[in-house]
């Protein structure tokens, strides 16, 4: 017989206790302890499903044969990119991103391209009926025939019908509305989503198929849930963008299959999700050249370098703390160059107000952005413009020294191939490598340095 007990669970972080209490003493939240009920039961199946395979005997890794498995791709290489080159066999994604942000248009989007070349696609619905997935299918005009659709939250019959039709590509729409009958608690909650995902994997990696699950966000921008969710799956990308804005971006933060951090971008339209193949000209493409706290920065994103502008406003403060405000980047990055800048650069900038920008919606999180922030922090206050042909790449250290950065030649390529006429980069970085003709790279050792080549003076 089983046991049943009942605990209070968190819902933000999934915190057990015995008893209910009103502050979760692992993430500090007010009132997220929900009563559920926990029925053991001595039932457990494993990972895979093949009679043919060796399960639970140690192997040595000398002698485990590899085949090697063909990667899954789509029409849209951006989307390819983001998953280290396309859709691996047996692997589970997970796609985060804000209500209404396009989650579900990207995946039936996919789903069709996929079905297109022949590959079965089960697209499931936990939030939608078929006839209304099937009016947003008129609208981006899929007509494939390989793609079936299914609206199912019983996670029971949701694995019967991924046995039977043996899919090459499943879609699970939304995680937080699938439940498990044996379990007491309501869809959503830690342990529904818990053991939804586990089920879930298993049909992943014992058939071999991948499966897309998508998952809500809180209104902190992380994926709810337990953080359990995220280190289960083998692969998280965040949907990203602002409703009332056409761009959206695809980021990978967790990939077991490849690089970290790559980014995608793509146009949403009336047809649907449109990617975009370069996406500096997009976030250049409104700049106003010669004004006074502009600068540009080539940025790594995963593997692709992207040049972005970052905007700055300094304004003399009208109270006793000056305020230090930043969209896009670290918000303590700024005081931290605006101290440096004071005392290597002899900028008075303990009165005065800081408002620090990526234009274009892009969040940056690598120090290499450091002297484009720093030049246009100096820019904005002595209000005097930079040069606009001019691309900044380094890191800047307390000392106010610039230190070295990695895939410089990259990024002064992707720098020359838009009509920049000079980088300004680490002087460490300049050897072991050869710059395009068409652009001048001149090596800098401290901000100081770096003021007087890009704004003139001392």
């Amino acid at each position: 017989m089983a046991k049943t007990k009942i605990k209070y669970v968190c819902q933000e972080c999934g915190y057990e206790s015995p008893k209910w209490m009103g502050k979760c003493p692992a993430c500090n939240q007010w009132n997220t302890m929900v009563e559920e009920k926990e029925i053991k039961t001595t039932r457990h199946r494993g990972l895979s499903t093949d009679v043919n395979k060796k399960v639970g005997k140690p192997e040595s890794i000398t002698t485990i044969e590899m085949e090697k498995e063909s990667r899954i791709t789509s029409d849209m290489k951006e989307f390819n990119r983001v998953l280290g080159g396309g859709i691996v066999p047996g692997s589970l994604v997970l796609i985060g991103g804000d209500p209404g942000i396009g989650k579900s248009t990207l995946l039936l989007q996919i789903s069709s391209q996929l079905a297109e070349k022949n590959l079965k696609v089960l697209y499931i619905s936990g939030e939608e009926s078929v006839r209304q997935t099937k009016l947003r299918a008129d609208r981006l005009e899929i007509k494939s025939e390989n793609l079936y659709v299914m609206s199912e939250t019983n996670l029971q019959e949701l694995g019967n019908a991924i046995e039977e039709m043996s899919p090459s590509i499943v879609v699970v729409d939304s995680i937080q509305t699938v439940y498990h009958s044996e379990i007491t608690s309501a869809p959503g909650s830690v342990s529904q989503v818990r053991e939804s995902t586990a089920e879930l994997m298993r049909l992943a990696k014992g058939n071999g198929i991948p499966i897309f699950i998508v998952g809500h966000v809180t209104k902190e921008g992380s994926i709810a849930g337990p953080r359990l969710l995220e280190h289960m799956v083998d692969t998280v990308l965040y949907f990203e963008g602002e409703r009332h804005h056409s761009f959206r971006i695809l980021r990978s933060v967790k990939n077991r299959f490849g690089s970290t951090h790559e980014m995608g971008i793509f146009e949403m339209k009336e047809e649907g999700l449109i990617e975009v193949t370069n996406p500096s000209e997009i976030f250049l493409e409104e700049r106003s050249s010669g004004v006074a706290g502009s600068t540009i920065v080539a940025s790594m994103e995963g593997t692709r370098p992207v040049l972005v502008e970052i905007q700055s406003l300094i304004s003399p403060s009208s109270f006793g703390n000056p305020r230090r405000m930043a969209t896009g980047l670290d918000h303590n990055r700024v005081p931290l160059l605006m101290a440096v800048l004071e005392k290597r650069a002899g900028l008075l900038l303990q009165n005065q107000d800081a408002y620090v920008k990526v234009a274009g919606g892009v969040k940056l999180d690598e120090p290499a952005i450091d002297l484009a922030v720093a030049v246009s922090i100096a820019s904005s206050f002595r209000d005097q413009a930079p040069k606009p042909d001019d691309v900044l790449i380094g890191e800047v250290g307390l000392t106010g020294e610039v230190r070295r950065v990695s895939r410089i030649e990259q990024r002064v390529q992707e720098a020359a191939k838009l009509g920049f006429k000079r980088a300004i980069v680490p002087t460490k970085n300049l050897t072991g490598w050869s710059a395009p003709s068409s652009i001048e790279v001149i090596g800098v050792q401290s901000v100081q340095e770096a003021l007087k080549v890009s704004l003139g003076g001392s």
